[in-house]
């Protein structure tokens, strides 16, 4: 069964660095922010957009890894960051596809327990079908699917995109 590709390699790295553009213009007077990514495709998203981000402003980037539990996000999340790490300073929530808006929102709550000095959220995908009240800030695409329908984007050397299954 052939994949539909709803966004090949070029079109990422287009989304990426438009992105990238959209966090220098909301940061322009900041020295240092923090990318934090949902463990896996979230992280990866993070990293790249990192790599942008530093090619285009003189931003310093601070990953942030965020692991939590998908299927139960109500669950204990972690980052690999302390909390005084990223306290005070502007950070930037990235996953890859934004689905139900659940795996966002507890991500966002996680966060919120900290202040902050600015808070945004990004997605490569937002599907459109959401639960909760979560919005992307930035998304590379918005995109309408069925219920039924499953966005998977998928980062592998040369080969990026973003597929409906």
């Amino acid at each position: 069964m052939a994949e539909t590709v709803i966004l090949n390699k070029k079109e990422i790295a287009h989304k990426l660095k438009r992105i990238a553009y959209q966090i220098y213009e909301a940061n322009i007077s900041e020295q240092h922010i923090i990318i934090a990514g949902i463990k896996a495709n979230g992280y990866t998203f993070a990293e790249k957009l990192k790599t942008a981000v530093e090619q285009i402003s003189p931003i310093k980037v601070t990953l942030c890894e965020v692991t939590m539990d998908k299927k139960n996000p109500i669950g204990a999340i972690t980052t690999s960051l302390k909390p005084e790490e990223y306290q005070h300073k502007s950070l930037l929530l990235v996953d890859d596809v934004l689905h139900s808006g659940t795996t966002l929102i507890y991500a966002v709550k996680h966060f919120l327990e900290v202040p902050l000095k600015q808070f945004k959220t990004a997605v490569l995908v937002d599907r459109n079908h959401k639960k909760y009240p979560i919005k992307a800030d930035y998304k590379g695409i918005s995109l309408s699917t069925s219920i039924n329908e499953n966005v998977a984007v998928i980062f592998e050397p040369g080969n990026n995109r973003a597929i409906l299954e």
